[in-house]
């Protein structure tokens, strides 16, 4: 039937990021690098509420056409695959780069998922003295 998942197993949804300040908010997050997309995290503090997520992609990457289909990409790989790995509490921009359109969806879908499950990555301390010495 269309509409139905293909998959059996019950997966959380996410919420969604709807407005400038919401995604100008999370840009003072964290940043995880991958090849396909850079996603930015933020924690909200608020463990009881649900992660929320937004996707942007930017005119450089092509016309509007290009555009929406990688977001429809984009947001049929969290459906499927990285929604319920989202932490309770916190807010998700996936920021699109153009391989999005070539890569496969498999390929695309792992990666959203290995980025979102990463952990953050504790920040040297700021004691001023330089690495190589």
């Amino acid at each position: 039937m269309a509409g139905e998942l293909t998959t059996n197993n019950k997966k959380m949804t996410a919420g969604r990021l709807q407005s400038r300040p919401q995604f100008l908010a999370v840009r003072q997050g964290e940043k995880r690098k991958g090849g396909f997309f850079l996603l930015e995290v933020l924690d909200r503090k608020e463990p009881e509420t649900e992660a929320r997520v937004g996707f942007t992609v930017t005119k450089k990457h092509g016309n509007a056409v290009e555009r929406n289909r990688m977001r429809r990409r984009l947001k049929e790989a969290v459906r499927l695959h990285a929604g319920f790995a989202m932490q309770p509490g916190h807010d998700y921009v996936v920021v699109a780069r153009r391989d999005v359109l070539k890569a496969p969806f498999r390929e695309l879908a792992a990666e959203l998922k290995a980025r979102v499950e990463t952990k953050p990555k504790h920040k040297r301390s700021g004691d001023g003295r330089p690495r190589n010495a």
